[in-house]
């Protein structure tokens, strides 16, 4: 049997169950997931390993229409991504019709990729048998108006993981022969400091719900050993800033008397403790870049 492995991309408008795909298909969480749009912003790279070859899933923003700088950088960083990846997934998600959204996705992807597009219906578990069936013929429809050939079709839910081995096997016959291009033990290549601000990040939009979501960002200060901890009790101390575009935003991140700061602390603090292997002391600022979505030199020194 010839192996197979390369990179496949996951694309689509914002919120189309993306992160929580490629998380569902790693078997553990590698790429933070949020009901707001735009939640991913990096490229977050989850390896899935089988007999017949090595999937490497490049999770990447959702392509959208740019209002902000920001936004501007998140496209170009898809449309980069997409020169270097052997095949691509599309995700159009089963409970809702093709719309604006889709169409520029469509548009914007259609001569910038050069190898295999596989039409993946996210969130099946969402519709009925029959409903589902309707979506699939109008997701082939789709794929004919937008100038698209689909290799294939193919249903999912990340939620009850219905399908997912069916999507890998059908990307994995899609790549070039080759071998493995990670140890068959990896789960991702993101560096530690990179998916713990992610967590932490993902903490705060549970928190802050719809009132500021695209004002954060968070930037790893410091990670170190404890000094003064036994062998056998190492503990690591973890210093992290959150960053908000306007002084009147602090108060909403910090809630009354902290509250809501130690709630984020808390929930980011068990995702950080399984990356790192061991216990956390995990230290929060919050801080004011002005603007920061729109200042060019402030997304860079906030890693975009």
């Amino acid at each position: 049997m010839t192996s197979r492995a390369g990179l496949v991309s996951f694309v689509g408008r914002p919120n189309t169950g993306k992160s929580t795909l490629m998380n569902a298909m790693v078997g553990q969480k590698v790429a933070i997931t949020s009901s707001k749009p735009q939640t991913t912003r990096h490229t977050i790279r989850g390896v899935v390993t089988r007999p017949t070859g090595q999937l490497v899933i490049v999770d990447t923003p959702g392509v959208h229409r740019p209002r902000t700088p920001l936004g501007k950088r998140l496209n170009d960083l898809v449309m980069t991504t997409l020169a270097d990846i052997d095949a691509v997934g599309f995700c159009l998600p089963a409970d809702e019709p093709a719309g604006p959204g889709d169409r520029f996705v469509a548009a914007a992807i259609r001569d910038a990729v050069r190898g295999p597009v596989v039409a993946v219906v996210t969130k099946t578990d969402r519709v009925s048998r029959d409903a589902l069936a309707s979506r699939l013929a109008a997701v082939a429809a789709f794929g004919a108006e937008s100038g698209i050939e689909w290799s294939d079709v193919v249903p999912v839910s990340a939620t009850s993981g219905e399908n997912t081995q069916s999507l890998a096997d059908v990307l994995i016959e899609r790549l070039p022969p080759g071998p493995p291009l990670y140890p068959a033990d990896a789960i991702t290549d993101e560096p530690e400091a990179i998916l713990i601000a992610e967590f932490i990040r993902e903490a705060i939009l549970e928190e802050v719900g719809d009132e500021l979501p695209h004002s954060i960002a968070v930037v790893i200060d410091e990670m170190i050993p404890r000094e003064d901890r036994p062998a056998d009790r190492p503990l690591t101390d973890v210093y992290a800033s959150m960053f908000v575009e306007r002084d009147s935003q602090k108060p909403i991140v910090l809630g009354h008397g902290g509250v809501r700061l130690r709630r984020v602390g808390t929930k980011a603090r068990a995702h950080i403790e399984r990356i790192l292997g061991t216990p956390v002391y995990l230290d929060l600022r919050v801080k004011v870049a002005k603007e920061w979505q729109r200042d060019p030199k402030q997304m860079r020194k906030l890693g975009f």
